[in-house]
């Protein structure tokens, strides 16, 4: 796979990975039973639909790995895999397998996505902390963060015109 590496698409990235660590701290979390319910997936899902699968993968997968990394070491290997794998399949649906209708390919890639999220955290988390019960516990929540970073990302690249304020800057409007 040949990826266009441009100063740009670079910036963008890192200012996505940037944000994704921010959004994974407590401080910007909300208190749920069993744990928090983090914003990063709010960064996670636009970053997959503005830019193209190996950058989505940077900025969701490692940039989430290096929030669990720096904050909360524990589940980072889970959020490396769970949110890299969510990041491609949003960016490939956004970008490769709807190329003339964006918008839908984004909105099936974020649905799609919030499905990976929630199912690989829930196993994630049952492994990782050796208990189903707990993993159980965290179900609602997980779901209604991918229900959240799914709706906003995309509210935020179509509605908000985030996406075409993006490729003006890149100079491919």
């Amino acid at each position: 796979m040949k990826t266009n590496i441009t100063t740009k698409k670079l910036t963008f990235a890192a200012l996505f990975m940037a944000l994704t660590i921010v959004l994974s701290l407590s401080i910007f979390s909300i208190p749920v039973p069993g744990g928090h319910l983090y914003l990063c997936d709010v960064s996670i899902c636009t970053a997959a639909i503005l830019l193209d699968p190996f950058y989505a993968f940077v900025v969701g997968g490692i940039g989430s790995f290096l929030g669990d990394f720096f904050f909360y070491p524990a589940p980072m290997f889970v959020s490396l895999v769970t949110h890299g794998i969510q990041s491609i399949v949003i960016s490939v649906f956004a970008h490769k397998l709807f190329t003339h209708n964006h918008k839908v390919g984004s909105i099936i890639g974020v649905s799609i996505g919030a499905v990976i999220m929630v199912i690989g955290y829930t196993l994630g988390r049952a492994f990782v902390y050796s208990t189903p019960e707990y993993a159980i516990l965290k179900l609602p929540f997980e779901i209604l963060q991918a229900v959240i970073g799914a709706v906003v990302g995309v509210i935020l690249c179509f509605p908000c015109n985030l996406r075409k304020v993006y490729y003006k800057m890149l100079g491919n409007e």
